[in-house]
């Protein structure tokens, strides 16, 4: 079976979407992604057109999916085996090699040598993160002085400025996109704010419910405030917040290469899922190129899939 890519979201979601919604935890990027372009539009990102796709099975439904929406790279969602090479060639011919890609771990041997097959180069791990699932609730304990409010309208400036900071920090975002993020995020209270003698001092990010998934993302402390137990309180509220709304499963994911973040949220009472890896990818390029490879390598480098 091969390959189908398409622009058009419903076409997608009618061929791939029980697929993902089959294992919403494992798919809560794909799935929050998605349900970003239905309520906010093909432009939720960029002014750059989404792109999807989805592998067929022996019997006809969907057994793999991804998305691309620029800049950032690649999403995979699930990647068969012995499909990673029909993958990358219709990526190729399509909208051109891409610079970097997200992928489960259990997939990244075989894009590899796919990938070095197709195109002659290589790919390069530059981050490693951990999905995890809460559990049972622990609240930080003592709870650090202030309180936490649902951020509104009035804070779009400063959290713009939290969201570029987090992003340069942690090298997972695209600051420039800061302001399409907070403003959809405000459009259905996904921005809690802890407050110390009423300055803000974290912030906490969550995605819509999607298939009773609710992400916890983007929890950033202004660094004069770190060390205080901010990030804990923040995350432990805007979690219980999600689960007081009817989420079925609350999860988050932490870059593997910081101890600091994986110890916080386990003794929050999240336990870990799965891995992921964003691979920067890179080719011969005396080898003949898809048209629009030059492009796609430009647009997407770097940029993790897994922030939004």
């Amino acid at each position: 079976m091969a390959w189908t890519l398409t622009r058009n979201l419903d076409e997608f979601d009618a061929a791939a979407g029980d697929h993902l919604r089959a294992e919403p935890v494992l798919h809560t990027v794909a799935l929050t992604v998605l349900e970003t372009l239905r309520q906010r539009g093909p432009s939720a990102f960029s002014e750059d057109a989404p792109v999807y796709g989805w592998h067929e099975s022996a019997d006809g439904g969907a057994d793999g999916a991804f998305l691309q929406t620029p800049p950032f790279p690649v999403l995979v969602a699930t990647l068969p085996a012995g499909s990673a090479a029909d993958f990358i060639t219709r990526l190729g011919a399509d909208v051109g090699l891409p610079a970097a890609i997200n992928l489960p771990s259990a997939y990244e041997a075989d894009f590899a040598a796919a990938w070095a097959q197709q195109t002659g180069g290589g790919s390069t791990a530059v981050q490693r993160s951990r999905l995890f699932r809460l559990g049972r609730l622990v609240p930080p304990e003592p709870v650090p002085p202030g309180k936490a409010r649902v951020a509104g309208p009035g804070d779009r400036e400063l959290l713009i400025e939290l969201l570029q900071a987090f992003s340069r920090e942690a090298h997972v975002d695209a600051p420039d996109n800061a302001g399409r993020t907070v403003d959809d995020r405000l459009s259905h209270g996904g921005l809690t704010l802890w407050e110390a003698e009423g300055v803000p001092v974290a912030m906490a990010g969550s995605t819509r419910e999607v298939a009773g998934v609710v992400r916890i993302a983007s929890v950033y402390t202004v660094p004069a405030h770190r060390r205080r137990g901010y990030a804990g309180a923040v995350t432990a509220e805007a979690s219980r917040a999600a689960r007081d709304a009817g989420a079925s499963a609350v999860v988050l994911f932490t870059d593997v290469a910081n101890p600091t973040s994986n110890a916080l949220y386990q003794r929050l009472g999240y336990r870990p899922v799965s891995d992921r890896v964003l691979l920067e990818l890179a080719r011969d390029v005396t080898r003949q190129a898809p048209a629009h490879a030059t492009q796609c390598l430009a647009s997407s480098a770097g940029r993790s899939a897994t922030a939004r």
